[in-house]
Formats: C-alpha cells, structure tokens, sequence
C-alpha cells in the first residue's frame, strides 16, 4: 500500500433499448458477439479508446450498470493491456511453472496460444477451442489479459543471457512472511474485467490453454468497487476503508512513461515499451485495525478517513503539507504517516502504478478475515520504483503492524503485440 491510487474506470455508454424488447437471436440469447453488434458503431469507436478512460475526468452523472459490458479494451498496441486501465471490478492473478521437459519451444507455442486466446475473448469472442460459455451472455466487459515472465522462466528455458537486471529477485524485508509456494513463478498472468463471469471465463481459458506445458503454480482472486456503484467514479477504498492513496502517475503526466515503461531502445532489446510488475499479497490485520478509532486510524495514514483528503487540510487532491503544526506545535501529519512517508519527493522521486485488488479468502481457524491487498505496481525499473519505498516503509511505517506481506512475485512484462504477432515473441523468437 502506498499513498498512490488508480481511480475506477468509467464504463462505455450502451445504447438505449426498450425493455422487454425480442432480440432475435440464432443461439437463443444475446451472445458475446452480438452484443458487440448491438452497441453500434459509437460504441465501438469508444471501446477502442477506452484503454485509459480511468483516468478521464470525472462525469456529471453515473454512468448506468447496464453499459458495463460493453466496455472494450484492446489486444494490440505498444504496451500489453491491463495496466494503464482503470481497476477492474473483478481480477484473477496466477502463475505457472513450465512442467519437466519444456522449453523454449513449447512456452512459445503456449504464449501463441494465449495470445491469441486473449484477443478473442477481449473482442468479446469466444475462446478458439472448447468454449465453455460461461460469458455466453455478456459483452467483453472490459476485459484485460496481460503476460509475463518470472525470474525462474529463464533458467527454465535456457535463455539466461536475456534476463534483464530489473528482474533480479527482491531483497529482503522486514514485513515478509512469505509462502514460497505461492510467491514468483516462471510465468504469470492478470485477468482483470467488470463482470465475474467473463474474467472467469478468461481464466478458464489460460488454464485450458496450458495444457502439458505448464502447471498452476499458483492462483489469487481479487475484486474492486463496480464502475458504476457511486454517483461518479471515486478513488477506490481498500477494506480498512481508507481511499487508498490519490497520488498514481497518470498517462498525462509528462514524466509518464518514463517511470512507467522500458523505452524503445533500453535494454534488453525485447523488453522495449515493457514494464515490471511487483505482485504482492497483503494480509491486513483487520481485528486490530478496526479497534483504532477513526481519529487514530487518520494518524495512521495521514488522511482523513471520510474522504481521503490530508490531514493538512483540503480535499483529496490537495497538496500535503508537511510542514503543518497544530496548536501545540505537533505535525498535523505525523512523522511516521504511511501517506507521508510514501511520497515520491521524500523517496528520491520514487514512482509507481499502482493497480491493487481487495481480497478476502474466508476465516482462519480463529475466526480472523483472511483479507487484505493484492497489491500490483507497474514501473520502468523495480530498483527505482518498488524497492526504495518499500525500504523506507521497513523502517517506520506506522501502517506495518496492522499488515503481513504472505506472497511475493516479480515479472518482466514485455510490451504489446502488434497485429500478427504474440506477447513475447521477441524474446522466444529473437
């Protein structure tokens, strides 16, 4: 968690039909495709240039449920899909093992594909084989599929010479309780969409699609608030109900993609328009969260609770004072504020995307929600973005007691795929 937060996208309008209307139909219901069709050719254009509409500025009135599915992201384009998006309503993040005997060959056949899995059921296509329709009924919803490498997957494949620096493993930190057998892995993939059944279905579909190749490593289930559940799009809160954050790098920002993106000539070569991805799952301890009260959980933070604006005064947006003292002389943000000590300017400039699911995975034999963050950040370099703010949480955040960092993964996510090729395929094929 850091005082950075992408806001929720804001869903495509779909086009006004009368209820009850008959939409005849050769498969006895609106079908993926179909309900493409029906969005018009308004719709569509829109769809393509929804990739980054979370961060367009905030419309007058809500945008209603019923245009949810419509919504479009695209396969193709410069960088991979699902990370300049706004927060999808429903994610599943997994990573896989290449089984005993696989290798370059076959994990280039695999990302071909899922590759090509992806851009189908982006399109609001059914997958190519075996479709198990179960988003029959709905429209791409969003959808985002997105590709990367572990550390391990080089080894594996025996392509060590081309494993970036970026990817060598994290240090250690002093909040780090972590499950090896669900942290990193030799490839992971995010799923992100705004209805339930079409991100499952896409999970379906890569698990089906890696056959003999790869195995499960390991799988996580997060959500986000619905687009469309507030009277307009809203910094998101976490589930110790804070706003979590307000600082993430937009796409307009100049400095964008430069702390964001590999550039085009960087190194290594196939990693061009790329970005590495820190996936961690955190455990919020939320019994002793919710003894704080209100007041003591701003302290925590350094924001107000009610609506995410610092405690220097202003709305949400405001600029942290942090100088600011209270009538004994006290900061008004104390020295320790999670949201002060994660600022880029007290971290060398330090930035990330921040792109984070809720999760909750029942009760412990105690009682105690297992709930908390799958917190995923995207940045040009983990040694510049990551790693340094997380340094400095280690030594005195005062939001660490109440969360436990149970899983960890680090992944080189090349850039997208133009028409015609597939994610990775310079790095397999180079």
């Amino acid at each position: 968690m850091t005082d950075q937060s992408t806001p929720e996208a804001r869903p495509l309008a779909a086009p006004e039909t009368r209820e009850g209307a008959a939409v005849p139909d050769d498969r006895k219901g609106i079908s993926r495709r179909r309900l493409l069709g029906t969005a018009g050719a308004t719709g569509l254009v829109l769809g393509a240039a929804g990739s980054a509409v979370g961060y367009a500025a905030a419309p007058s009135e809500a945008t209603p449920l019923t245009s949810v599915g419509a919504g479009r992201a695209m396969f193709h384009g410069k960088h991979q899909p699902g990370i300049t998006q706004g927060l999808p309503a429903r994610g599943h993040l997994v990573a896989f093992d290449l089984t005993p005997g696989a290798g370059r060959k076959e994990a280039a056949a695999l990302l071909r594909r899922w590759s090509e899995t992806a851009r189908r059921l982006m399109a609001g296509e059914p997958s190519a084989d075996g479709d198990t329709d179960v988003a029959r009924d709905a429209g791409p919803s969003s959808l985002t599929v997105t590709f990367g490498f572990g550390h391990s997957f080089f080894a594996r494949t025996g392509m060590e010479k081309q494993r970036p620096v970026a990817l060598d493993p994290l240090p250690d930190f002093s909040s780090d309780h972590l499950d090896k057998a669900r942290s990193n892995g030799d490839l992971w993939v995010q799923i992100g969409a705004h209805d339930a059944l079409v991100a499952f279905h896409a999970l379906r579909a890569v698990q089906k699609d890696a056959g003999s190749a790869a195995r499960v490593r390991w799988q996580m289930n997060g959500f986000n608030r619905t687009p469309g559940a507030t009277a307009r799009p809203m910094t998101a809160r976490n589930l110790m109900g804070q706003v979590d954050g307000t600082r993430n790098p937009k796409p307009a920002d100049p400095d964008f993609d430069q702390r964001i993106f590999v550039p085009e000539n960087g190194e290594p070569a196939w990693m061009a328009n790329g970005s590495y991805a820190v996936v961690r799952r955190i455990r919020m301890l939320l019994d002793d969260w919710e003894e704080l009260a209100v007041k003591e959980q701003e302290a925590v933070i350094g924001r107000r609770k009610s609506d995410g604006a610092p405690l220097s005064g202003g709305t949400e947006t405001s600029e942290m004072d942090l100088e600011k003292t209270d009538s004994g002389g006290n900061l008004v943000v104390p020295v320790n504020a999670h949201a002060r000590i994660t600022r880029p300017d007290q971290n060398g400039g330090a930035a990330m995307l921040r792109r984070p699911l809720s999760y909750h995975d029942g009760m412990d034999a105690d009682g105690v929600p297992d709930a908390g963050l799958l917190f995923i950040c995207w940045q040009a370099d983990p040694l510049r973005g990551f790693v340094p703010v997380q340094r400095k949480l280690d030594r005195g955040d005062a939001l660490s007691p109440y969360l436990r960092h149970e899983a960890s993964g680090l992944f080189a996510v090349p850039g997208g795929a133009a028409e015609g090729e597939y994610v990775g395929q310079r790095l397999l094929e180079g």
